[in-house]
């Protein structure tokens, strides 16, 4: 049983950026959840949406830390990548 959870959204301006960034974000969906927190990851056009469950506020901060950083990092190697003239490009 998870009686907490927490809902992040990030809208960008491009479907193909969005994209990018699941690509890049996807990766660790099942590998860092634990008995204490899961998260499930959804795109649609441009919004990357993250939901984590948690069974306790200390799992559920811990999840939303390391996702938010996890997407932090995917969003500066987008931009990095389209000033590059790279596939992330938009």
């Amino acid at each position: 049983m998870f009686p907490h959870d927490a809902t992040l959204e990030y809208t960008y301006e491009t479907a193909t950026r969005a994209r990018a960034v699941e690509n890049a974000v996807a990766q660790e969906i099942g590998e860092i959840d634990d008995e204490r927190s899961q998260t499930t990851l959804e795109r649609s056009e441009r919004t990357v949406t993250i939901m984590v469950v948690a069974k306790d506020l200390t799992a559920l901060r811990a999840a939303l830390n390391t996702w938010m950083t996890l997407v932090e990092v995917a969003e500066q190697a987008a931009r990095i990548g389209s000033r590059a003239g790279g596939p992330e490009n938009g």
